[in-house]
């Protein structure tokens, strides 16, 4: 649903400057101009007593404020909404609209009778459209609120389409631009299903359209594989995913991962050779929208008259992204206690019983990405988000200081994406709703910025092998359809290269000495406390930054080996296995097991003759004490073996 052919003028994406938005007092009140966009977001600041709005000062009669297009525009309506606060309700309930084409001789629009009265807002959050009887055509608008509610605070929008300049047409249309074929449309969930199924019916040799299951309401969750083996793990190929639509009404995530879909599936058949290394050597998981339920209420709406949450939560009230267990406070406490790695894993944690029953309090969407998670070895993926532009990297979670174990191969990982996207650096107009938090970087530490309990960040990291993101694609969750394309343009190539980013650091396969893979074992990196494991056959992936590492790979009932693994600047991973040895640990529990796991005594011969005739047992009995004296050092308590004997 689209409120008018003409787009928004993209006063909330921050397209006009804060130097071309005007009001009537030399200096605002409360807030700057600029946060009269359409759904900007109170700061949260403590020293910020200013929710999210432009507010006008008390002390002066007539209030106004201005835009100034640039250019001669077709102006065909205007959205208006109140002021972001969580405690006062400030709202214009009413406004006339005037036009200018040089700011200063001013023409109110009127209805043919008397100048037109608009009516404007009945609360603080909806979104109210007006729009006019027919187009005008002028360079500035100006809205003067008539009365209100609380203080004068309000947030706007509004609609028109640039008059076309023969001049400048002329030139577009000699101009060599490059620009992919692809869907630039929202769609709805039946329009998506339908794309979807037309692209695997394009490309059935590299993909696979299937469902991670069933939403509240039970909508499928559809996911597209693509990879030259769609449906099958490769040993030694690294899986990576790609979500989105956790909230229902970031849109702009959920059109962004079809259209990518769209192009892999082109370009691998136009023999595009980067798009041919990635899905050749990637198995590639796409999931476009994780919460459907809550995108049919936001797309019902559209683009520019949903609110900030309509469609945010699931249809039972969950917020999907930061429903996962968690696991954090854990692995904290166990750390804090000294228990980490010995008793407690510093990987893999595992979730606590009754978690994940049926009592409600996790959501069916995140049940089913759980699932998903732990059925597939994922090395490497992010989520697609909207209200901001950056990245964010894990912890997500805020517990006095603590630092991610790989902080510094997260930070890479989102200046990867960050650094390559056409604008998320560009941020000397500051960030969507405040100051720009990430220091012109693009990337920054969740916790630090926006603190959240049990997000899927911190949950793929702690409880599998995955190191997952969290990507803000701009300021307007849901933009006007005209606006996909430029989006497109902006996010490709950070796209691509962030999921090239899987085959980075060190991979390889663990194998026993017959060459049979061994599954669940763990490989550590020395200095770093945070360990992956093995798959079902025995593979593995580590994401490192260069440098020289030893790596230890141990496995239950083997003996553990230790190698150097150097990771270069070369692009793709550093092939490391390992092959361990059979331990004797599992025949001494087979001794232990048949004398009832009773403590037996170890009793050495005094006399040469009882060497002689035990013959070569003596040397494995010593052995077998020194390793019952190290495993009894973590089991507190002292086991023998009786009277030397081996049965």
């Amino acid at each position: 649903m689209q409120v008018s052919s003409c787009p928004i003028l993209r006063i909330k994406k921050k397209h006009i400057r804060q130097h071309k938005m005007n009001t009537r007092e030399t200096e605002c009140y409360l807030l700057h101009n600029y946060l009269a966009r359409l759904n900007i977001q109170a700061s949260g600041e403590e020293d910020d007593t200013n929710g999210g709005a432009w507010c006008a000062n008390p002390e002066e009669k007539v209030h106004w404020i201005e835009l100034d297009a640039r250019t001669l525009t077709e102006f065909t309506g205007v959205i208006t909404q109140g002021r972001d606060d969580p405690l006062e309700s400030d709202y214009v309930s009413s406004y006339y609209v005037a036009f200018s084409n040089d700011s200063r001789e001013w023409t109110v629009l009127d209805d043919g009778y008397a100048e037109w009265l608009f009516f404007g807002n009945s609360d603080k959050n909806t979104p109210v459209l007006s729009q006019f009887m027919e187009p005008v055509v002028a360079r500035y608008i100006r809205i003067l609120p008539q009365s209100w509610n609380g203080t004068m605070c309000m947030r706007m929008e509004v609609l028109g389409c640039p008059v076309p300049d023969p001049l400048s047409q002329y030139q577009s249309q000699n101009e060599v631009t490059h620009r992919d074929d692809l869907d630039y449309t929202h769609h709805n969930y039946l329009d998506m299903e339908k794309l979807m199924k037309s692209i695997s019916d394009k490309c059935p040799n590299i993909t696979r359209f299937y469902s991670l299951g069933k939403s509240f309401k039970g909508l499928e969750i559809y996911a597209m594989e693509i990879t030259d083996n769609p449906g099958m793990h490769e040993t030694g190929e690294p899986e990576f995913r790609y979500t989105a639509g956790y909230h229902g009404n970031e849109a702009l995530g959920r059109e962004i991962l079809l259209m990518l879909m769209q192009y892999l599936c082109r370009e691998y058949k136009d023999g595009n050779p980067r798009v041919h290394h990635l899905v050749d050597e990637t198995r590639i998981h796409l999931v476009p929208s994780v919460n459907p339920d809550g995108h049919m209420k936001a797309f019902e709406k559209g683009s520019e008259l949903g609110s900030w949450t309509l469609g945010h939560w699931t249809e039972d009230g969950h917020d999907i992204f930061q429903n996962f267990p968690d696991l954090n406070n854990i692995f904290w406490d166990a750390e804090d206690k000294g228990m980490v790695p010995k008793l407690i894993p510093n990987h893999h944690v595992p979730i606590p019983e009754g978690i994940l029953s049926s009592n409600g309090s996790v959501a069916v969407e995140t049940l089913a990405l759980i699932s998903w998670m732990e059925s597939h070895p994922f090395v490497l993926g992010a989520n697609l988000q909207g209200g901001e532009r950056l990245v964010t990297y894990p912890f997500d979670m805020r517990q006095e200081i603590r630092m991610i174990e790989d902080q510094s191969l997260f930070r890479w990982l989102a200046i990867s994406y960050a650094s390559t996207h056409r604008t998320m650096t560009q941020t000397f107009q500051g960030g969507c709703h405040a100051d720009d938090p990430t220091g012109g970087l693009g990337i920054v530490n969740r916790a630090k910025w926006k603190p959240i309990p049990g997000s899927m960040n911190d949950f793929s990291y702690l409880h599998t092998n995955c190191f997952e993101l969290s990507i803000f694609l701009g300021c307007d969750k849901f933009p006007h359809q005209s606006e996909l394309l430029r989006e497109w343009e902006q996010n490709r190539e950070a796209l691509l290269t962030f999921m090239a980013q899987v085959h980075r650091g060190i991979k390889g396969v663990v194998r026993d000495k017959e060459g049979n893979p061994i599954s669940n074992a763990t490989v550590s990196v020395e200095g770093v406390n945070h360990d992956v494991r093995t798959g079902e056959s025995g593979d593995y992936w580590r994401l490192l930054n260069p440098g020289e590492y030893r790596v230890t790979a141990r496995a239950e009932g083997y003996s553990p080996f230790t190698r150097l693994c150097v990771v270069g600047f070369d692009p793709g991973a550093t092939l490391c296995n390992f092959d361990l040895n059979k331990s004797n640990w599992d025949r001494i529990k087979q001794i232990m097991a048949l004398h009832g796991n009773r403590p037996i005594r170890l009793r050495l011969a005094s006399h040469q003759s009882k060497q002689k005739s035990c013959g070569s047992l003596l040397p494995f009995n010593i052995f077998l004490q020194s390793v019952f004296h190290k495993q009894n050092k973590k089991l507190k308590r002292t086991e023998f073996i009786q009277n030397g004997n081996i049965f």
